[in-house]
């Protein structure tokens, strides 16, 4: 990765904007990806646990991957067998801490396997809990009153946010916001990304007949925490000397690079509606 030493300490902006093939690429796989997922959704906790099963999969191979483990070795097999029994049981008994309990224990044992093998034990360990967590949290998330729409509402206020940054970092330019962890981020992409969120959230919830000012509050917080989410994605890949997490997503790199603002919101979101008895629709029924 490139330090701020080399890269100096502002983005040049538009001067700077020139025409590649991940213009076409990344929308076009963006979109495909969206409707998958929303498809998903549509299908009942069941069809997005056997979506969210196979993302999974995907994640948990770049994940142990990238931190220190040969592709398709028993770390990666252990972790996605881990997230799909806990998403199984997520279906099965929602109430139940059987979910939490499934993850919780195979963190240890994928923890346990690594220190065996003198591998970095507490990054594999992280495997299960940063991955599944999400997931898990996804499913539950899809059978709470009106699920589809608080999913879609979180997706929509995620995907806004990498559109804005994308778009606003690229135009304005400026300071950037961490040169020696992502530096491609800049302070007025995060700004764009955040003002991006709560427009969108605001605009999708007042459709719902919800209030559309508070809507804008969840839209800026998602951002937030999704920005949190990608930095700390940036951060290991940085501890590993990674560029990109994969390459399996053409305009996006690997899957952890396309999910790594959902891996933090969707634990916090499904917290604050499942537990705190948080309205993210705020009024509306649809």
């Amino acid at each position: 990765m490139t330090g701020s030493s080399d890269i100096g300490n502002n983005a040049p902006g538009y001067k700077a904007v020139k025409f590649n093939l991940d213009w076409i690429t990344r929308p076009l796989f963006g979109l495909a990806l969206a409707g998958l997922a929303i498809g998903a959704i549509y299908g009942g906790p069941a069809t997005i646990a056997a979506f969210a099963a196979l993302t999974g999969g995907a994640a948990a191979r770049e994940w142990h991957r990238m931190v220190g483990e040969r592709v398709f070795g028993p770390a990666f097999f252990l972790t996605t067998a881990i997230i799909a029994l806990a998403l199984g049981a997520a279906v099965l008994w929602p109430h139940s801490p059987a979910p939490w309990e499934i993850l919780g224990s195979g963190a240890v044992v994928v923890g346990v396997y690594a220190a065996l093998t003198g591998h970095w034990p507490l990054w594999h360990a992280a495997g299960p809990i940063y991955i599944g967590l999400a997931f898990t949290a996804l499913v539950l998330l899809r059978g709470a009153p009106h699920g589809i729409f608080v999913i879609i509402g979180m997706f929509v206020a995620i995907w806004a946010t990498d559109t804005g940054a994308l778009i606003i970092g690229n135009l304005a330019g400026g300071p950037r916001l961490w040169p020696s962890l992502s530096p491609n981020k800049t302070w007025s992409g995060t700004l764009g990304a955040v003002a991006a969120a709560a427009v969108v959230e605001a605009i999708y919830i007042k459709l719902l007949g919800g209030n559309a000012l508070l809507a804008a509050a969840l839209g800026a917080a998602i951002a937030c925490v999704g920005h949190c989410g990608d930095l700390f994605e940036s951060w290991v890949k940085r501890v590993f000397q990674r560029k990109d997490s994969g390459g399996m997503i053409p305009g996006h790199g690997g899957v952890l690079d396309r999910i790594d603002s959902t891996l933090f919101v969707a634990p916090l979101l499904a917290l604050a509606v499942l537990v705190l008895g948080l309205d993210p629709l705020f009024g509306a029924h649809p």
